[in-house]
């Protein structure tokens, strides 16, 4: 592309073992509002040995019935609903990684959160619950193209959309489970910034017993029987070389995408993955590189971003696609 390369600046990252500020999900939930928009959830509701209403997380109705009922309270929903066995991940989670992302396109802004339909953020494998393209349109009015190798979860994130009238949201069935970029971003459009939950696992049986582990430490029993809990398909679980191999590929592709986009980012769940992905960033010539603590109780995850665009590029994509913002 003819620029010069900098050296990768890939930041530490900042402790938090908390909610962004922003996040609306801070505190205890208020199951009294809760059950009164989702009706079904109260059915699930017990009080614990303080006295405090709450739900049983290894349940999965349960769950999906919270996140529900969430989505109704924070963004406005009338319905919201995942078929049998698909991932229902939690909402306040989900929603840091979109308030995080406003952050770093706020530092191409002026500090200023750039907000309105002038902003296309792509979710790669949104699946059938769609939750980070209804939490960016709805806290930010961005518009969203969502993508998914899963038809049946296309067709489900699609059923959302429609019966909420989430206008600013694309679905896009993405053919080639080899692809990421291809197919969804075409050779003269421009995105804003791209975001991913990649796959964690390498394998069905790691996965199998991923989700054992999790069932055991929420549900405190020895419980082998891992078909109902938290759900999550096949493609929505694991890959072949699991979380680093599909990051490594998505980082290897985007370059072939340097300047239609101005940030890519993915969550990174193990941070030993962090070294490889640095690597990886460096032969692909990225320009900046920036990693992102995130913390919901005990489990840390971070996002890593990365542009291949100089300072002066940035700048650029700034006043030709932001102006009037």
């Amino acid at each position: 592309m003819g620029k010069s390369t900098a050296k990768i600046n890939s930041s530490k990252p900042v402790a938090q073992v908390s909610l962004h500020k922003r996040n609306p999900h801070q505190g205890k939930y208020d199951f009294a509002i809760l059950t009164k928009l989702c009706p079904d959830l109260e059915a699930f509701t017990t009080k614990n040995k303080y006295g405090t209403t709450t739900i049983d997380f290894a349940n999965p109705e349960a769950v999906k019935l919270l996140n529900k009922a969430l989505l109704f309270q924070h963004y406005q929903l009338n319905f919201w609903d995942i078929p049998t066995n698909y991932l229902c991940p939690p909402v306040p989670g989900r929603a840091d990684y979109i308030h995080h992302i406003a952050d770093l396109l706020a530092g191409n802004n002026f500090g200023k959160i750039p907000t309105g339909n002038n902003i296309t953020c792509i979710d790669i494998g949104t699946g059938a619950n769609c939750i980070y393209p209804i939490v960016g349109t709805k806290t930010f009015g961005w518009k969203f193209i969502a993508s998914d190798i899963d038809e049946c979860a296309i067709k489900n994130a699609q059923s959302i959309v429609d019966n909420n009238n989430l206008n600013a949201i694309t679905l896009v069935h993405q053919p080639k489970s080899t692809d990421i970029f291809y197919g969804v971003i075409t050779k003269n459009q421009q995105v804003d910034i791209t975001m991913c939950n990649p796959p964690f696992h390498a394998s069905e049986k790691e996965a199998h017993h991923g989700s054992l582990r999790k069932t055991k430490n929420l549900s405190n029993n020895k419980t082998t029987d891992v078909t109902l809990n938290f759900g999550g398909q096949a493609n929505e679980l694991w890959c072949v070389g699991g979380e680093k191999q599909f990051v490594k590929n998505m980082v290897r592709q985007s370059k072939n995408f340097a300047n239609n986009c101005l940030w890519f980012t993915t969550l990174v769940s193990k941070k030993d993955h962090l070294p490889t992905l640095y690597k990886q960033l460096k032969t692909a010539n990225a320009i900046d590189v920036r990693t992102i603590n995130m913390g919901q109780g005990n489990k840390q995850s971070r996002i890593v971003a990365w542009t291949f665009l100089t300072n002066l590029e940035q700048n650029d994509w700034r006043e030709k696609r932001w102006k009037n913002i």
